[in-house]
């Protein structure tokens, strides 16, 4: 039997729906997945009870699903069965995401319970490579995302974001802890030119923010050469290099898609194999009514 921890989003109903018998639903509390009722909310200070539970439960496979903040811990909270686990977890906690999501699927391992990628519960979610929009990659999109790849590179280096915004030559955005829809809600304000809220607010470090406001404001102020409201630039979302798939691997969905039509991007680029794309149909909908371009991109060697 299969069960998902799920966090918020709509990525949980999608890999529900999937199967062929509907897997027990198991929601950490205050991130309650969205379309699909939890059949079991449980607190972090009681994961031990949550682990025979579901062995009781008959479950031999779990798949983590969703998004969730870095909950905190109630030491006073924890319960008998948490607590010869909570060494590992609070070591865990004490990394960055892709650490403390490594040290999760440890701790359900060494308990018997085989971990599913999303992508494995799941694979339709899962485009083949190539363009479904009516709309195509400009010659200078592979630029773009070179440039993108090696931002997500730098990215992983600190072990936190997925996703950017290349204009160009230029670097506008990068995704911070709030996610990618944030980063471009950011982008898509009216925001006069030359002022600091044209990039993610989120410092990445001094170097990289003093080097992009000038290019953003210009960007977003059509002072680079094209009218104000011309699109240009894309969104760039991929796994983290070395990233474990079975746990936090990128989503996109409607909500991306509109995302990038109001930050005036001219497409999207993800990686084949490495992003989950839901409600696919939808998606290519909204780029196609905009004249947006989707591009899954193979995996680059």
């Amino acid at each position: 039997m299969l069960a998902l921890i799920a966090g918020e989003g709509a990525l949980p109903r999608a890999v529900a729906e999937a199967q062929a018998e509907r897997p027990l639903v198991c929601a950490l509390e205050g991130f309650p997945p969205d379309g699909i009722a939890a059949d079991i909310t449980f607190r972090l200070e009681h994961l031990g009870t949550l682990l025979e539970t579901l062995r009781d439960r008959g479950v031999t496979q779990v798949c983590f699903c969703g998004a969730i903040r870095r909950p905190r811990m109630d030491p006073a909270a924890i319960d008998a069965a948490t607590m010869p686990l909570v060494p590992v977890m609070m070591e865990a906690l004490g990394r960055g995401d892709d650490g403390a999501l490594r040290g999760a699927v440890a701790i359900f391992e060494a308990q018997g319970f085989t971990v599913l990628g999303a992508h494995e519960a799941a694979p339709s979610l899962l485009p083949e490579a190539g363009v479904p929009t009516r709309s195509r990659p400009a010659p200078g999109t592979e630029a773009e995302a070179q440039i993108g790849a090696r931002v997500v590179a730098e990215m992983a280096a600190a072990d936190v974001g997925q996703a950017c915004v290349v204009a160009g030559e230029h670097e506008i955005a990068r995704e911070g802890p709030d996610g990618t829809d944030a980063m471009l809600a950011r982008l898509a304000r009216p925001i006069p030119p030359h002022t600091s809220e044209a990039v993610d607010p989120l410092s990445w470090g001094a170097d990289v923010v003093g080097d992009a406001l000038g290019v953003a404001a210009d960007w977003l102020g059509g002072e680079d050469g094209r009218p104000p409201g011309a699109r240009a630039g894309i969104l760039y979302k991929v796994p983290k290099p070395h990233q474990d798939r079975r746990v936090d691997l990128p989503t996109i969905g409607p909500a991306t898609a509109e995302g990038a039509l109001r930050a005036g991007l001219s497409g999207i680029v993800i990686e084949a194999d490495g992003v989950l794309v839901l409600e696919r149909d939808r998606v290519v909908e909204i780029l196609d009514a905009a004249g947006l371009f989707l591009w899954v991109r193979e995996r680059a060697a």
